[in-house]
């Protein structure tokens, strides 16, 4: 038994070359909510969608360079990602194409029958929009 006790998923840290445009992405463009943040000494901002947070970070010196970097990744789906499951996959493809949102992969199916897209965050971030089977 662990000693841990863990209790859920609370959140990811994105460092970011822009808080407003992560802003505008995250709640205007994916629907999250943005909550209340700590009065930290340094720029950022909270995203809430269910129960996952995504606190953005804007970079520095001591946060370091926005985006995850070029890792050589030859297939994103195998790469660091972030997935959200919608229940609308084709409206999630149209929104896509609405917002111009730059696709990273796909769309496509897996084995399984789920149909997944690879999108990027303004930062280059590679957010997965897949639906569950």
């Amino acid at each position: 038994m662990s000693g841990f006790h863990l209790q859920s998923f609370d959140h990811l840290t994105l460092i970011v070359a822009d808080v407003t445009v992560s802003r505008r992405f995250y709640v205007e463009q994916l629907g999250f909510e943005e909550v209340e943040r700590p009065a930290f000494d340094f720029p950022g901002a909270w995203f809430r969608l269910s129960e996952s947070m995504i606190h953005v970070t804007q970079e520095s010196e001591l946060a370091g360079r926005a985006g995850w970097g070029d890792r050589a990744v030859g297939s994103l789906s195998r790469g660091h990602h972030i997935a959200y499951a919608t229940t609308d996959f084709d409206n999630a493809l149209l929104a896509i194409q609405k917002f111009g949102i730059e696709i990273a992969a796909g769309p496509q199916t897996r084995p399984d029958g789920a149909r997944q897209v690879y999108i990027f965050d303004p930062d280059r971030h590679v957010i997965e929009i897949c639906t569950r089977n």
